[in-house]
């Protein structure tokens, strides 16, 4: 096999054995791997594509609970600090209650404010697009592509709101992190001590749960899980790699989306001894 072939040409003559079926199909691009006819990445993205033909809606959306919305009777004095915060391109509008949600409001469309013009946050809103949790991922791409829309909002079976998805949360399926060393969502535990004294913690444990397991002491008044502590720390939302340092405990982040923390690993500092009076 020529040197000067692509890495494209020789996967294709690895894969002129046709495989049968899905699985023998990915022992072949793990043995094109192998070979070094496929990067990591290469070979991570197309078993995400593979991944996103099989997952549904409610697999990745953001639940109801963790949805960044805005009440349509706040003024724009009130929630223009939150869309601040909060960060994000779209906010669901909401009227009395979230199952109630009229529409979408662009984050940009907020400099019409700023420019003095006549604001209603009514005029506005762009539709908001309702799909049932059972969609299809792939299927809600092509939709995302062909309709230019980025938001959606999930309804249950009985037509109330369970949550929304983005299509940055479809695309982070295929380059995001899908051989993550440090997921592991899919164990029962929340902590998990690792060989080096460490802890793996999911950003929805309880913080009684924290504070069991690690000894500490926080309230549970303001936030009720870990993540949201951690993001309160941040005081914005945190990528991959960042880290913070508080009440003895040196939090690193392993795992984030654009809308929520999912891992943090925990390394508890030790206490600097108390010098003794010269």
């Amino acid at each position: 096999m020529s040197e000067s072939e692509s890495w494209l040409e020789r996967l294709s003559h690895l894969l002129l054995r046709e495989p049968e079926d899905r699985e023998q199909l990915v022992e072949l691009l793990h043995s094109a791997y192998e070979k070094q006819l496929l990067d990591a990445d290469a070979l991570a993205m197309i078993e995400g594509v593979m991944q996103v033909s099989e997952m549904q809606v409610r697999d990745i959306m953001i639940p109801r609970s963790q949805m960044d919305v805005i009440d349509i009777s706040d003024s724009p004095e009130s929630f223009i600090p939150f869309v601040i915060e909060a960060a994000h391109s779209r906010f669901p509008v909401i009227e009395d209650n979230k199952d109630d949600i009229i529409g979408i409001l662009l984050a940009k469309d907020l400099l019409r404010y700023y420019a003095g013009e006549d604001f209603d946050v009514r005029d506005m809103l762009r539709p908001a697009i309702f799909i049932p949790e059972s969609k299809r991922l792939n299927v809600l791409l092509k939709e995302f592509r062909s309709n230019r829309n980025h938001i959606a909002i999930v309804v249950d079976e009985y037509g109330g709101v369970a949550g929304m998805v983005t299509i940055e949360d479809v695309l982070e399926q295929i380059v995001g992190d899908i051989e993550d060393e440090y997921d592991f969502d899919e164990t029962e535990d929340n902590i998990i001590r690792d060989s080096q004294g460490r802890y793996r913690v999911k950003a929805l444990t309880e913080i009684a749960d924290f504070n069991a397991i690690l000894g500490t002491r926080f309230s549970d008044e303001e936030f009720s899980t870990i993540g949201g502590l951690v993001v309160s720390k941040f005081a914005h939302l945190p990528k991959r790699g960042e880290q913070i340092v508080f009440d003895q405990l040196k939090c690193t982040v392993l795992r984030a989306d654009s809308r929520r923390l999912h891992t943090i690993l925990v390394e508890v500092l030790a206490s600097e001894p108390v010098m003794p009076d010269s």
